[in-house]
């Protein structure tokens, strides 16, 4: 099979997990349950990929685990995260915007369906990286780089987690966390997200292909502008007094030395 024929043969089966998904939160009342499932999906998608490229040398088992332990430790965050807690603001404003009595099945258009979408186009990379290419680049540099990228970028993700759960936990209402990674950017979760799909993204490209790296721009243009800077700082503005100052003095996304202000 082509490459694009594997690929979009990979949506009905992302599609069939979402859509069960779909029921269990119409039942619960919860559309944010699919939150927990975004790193899941990519652990499904890997090892469909693998199955339809017979991708079976080192290189490809090293990207597969990798693909494992970045999605299921964002699988197992969030679900801790979000146990108990009902369901996310984000959608009980759509529910309320839409109407309860039609909202059961606009969100499976909203919600899991455009979910859907998108993991197949972020997915891209992974299947880059495991397609069969007889012009695969042979330099060890790029294979070492998308190691270097994925490390430093689930190290920022795991330990910035970890310090916003432990704030969480321990600090006052109102207090804001700017300690730790948090001191050097404003997001250090999302920054190193974007660094671990930029690390698959560079075993596409050392596989020879070039363009899907098209999912690592769109997953850092999501977590930059859509639904992850931009709506939590929307968000935290509003909530958090502190949050002006906080932004005057700590850069949004990429890290680097805070500023000192008057």
């Amino acid at each position: 099979m082509s490459f694009l024929t594997v690929w979009v043969m990979g949506f009905p089966v992302i599609m069939v997990f979402l859509t069960v998904l779909w029921l269990i939160s119409v039942i619960l009342k919860n559309a944010s349950i699919i939150d927990p499932f975004w790193g899941l999906g990519y652990i499904i998608l890997v090892f469909y990929y693998q199955s339809q490229t017979k991708a079976f040398e080192l290189i490809n088992w090293i990207l597969i685990v990798l693909v494992v332990i970045w999605g299921l430790r964002l699988f197992l965050y969030l679900l801790v995260r979000n146990s108990g807690k009902g369901e996310d603001y984000r959608y009980q404003e759509f529910r309320k915007d839409f109407g309860p009595k039609r909202y059961w099945w606009i969100s499976f258009f909203q919600v899991f369906l455009l979910q859907g979408v998108l993991m197949m186009i972020v997915s891209l990379p992974l299947l880059g990286a495991l397609f069969s290419n007889s012009g695969r680049s042979t330099s060890i540099i790029i294979y070492l780089a998308a190691l270097v990228f994925w490390l430093i970028g689930f190290l920022f993700e795991t330990v910035a987690d970890y310090q916003l759960s432990h704030f969480k936990k321990t600090s006052q209402p109102g207090e804001l966390l700017k300690s730790g990674l948090w001191r050097y950017t404003r997001h250090p979760n999302y920054f190193g997200d974007a660094m671990v799909w930029w690390g698959f993204g560079l075993f596409s490209v050392a596989n020879g292909y070039y363009w899907p790296v098209i999912g690592s721009l769109v997953m850092t243009i999501l977590l930059m502008r859509v639904s992850g800077v931009t709506l939590l700082e929307r968000k935290l503005r509003d909530s958090k007094p502190q949050y002006k100052k906080y932004i005057q003095q700590t850069p949004a996304f990429f890290p680097w030395v805070p500023k000192k202000t008057a």
